[in-house]
């Protein structure tokens, strides 16, 4: 059975680490990444103690919120799982919400209520910093 977890406060940052590798691998930071959690509403899916999806919501409350993340393990995509997440995410929001997409899932948020907004920019990061 799965659990939906809103605003999900023991979200470990190990856990999320697992969970994230399966679906963005990369090396990321335990510090950081437990730092990341604690900033943002973070409404979770399990299968017993399985972490399989999340969705972080990143706001200031008021005027502004961004969904940083919308992942679920590839196991479990196409169950229903992204799109409950979502609906959590619009009953739960203090604000509006803003996002960007990945190329080829644009169907996936339109088939849930999306509407397309505004274009994407990004300021990356120079390595510098």
């Amino acid at each position: 059975m799965i659990v939906y977890k809103i605003n999900d406060l023991e979200l470990a940052a190990d856990i999320f680490l697992q969970f994230v590798q399966q679906v963005w691998p990369g090396n990321y930071d335990l510090q950081k990444t437990q730092q990341a959690l604690h900033r943002t509403s973070n409404i979770t899916a399990y299968d017993n103690d399985k972490l399989i999806g999340c969705l972080r919501i990143l706001s200031d409350g008021y005027f502004f919120g961004t969904i940083t993340e919308l992942l679920v393990l590839p196991n479990y995509q196409g169950q229903g799982i992204g799109s409950h997440l979502l609906q959590l995410a619009k009953e739960h929001t203090p604000t509006m919400l803003y996002f960007g997409a990945q190329p080829g899932v644009e169907k996936f948020y339109e088939k849930n209520g999306c509407r397309k907004s505004l274009q994407s920019y990004e300021i990356a990061k120079s390595n510098n910093d």
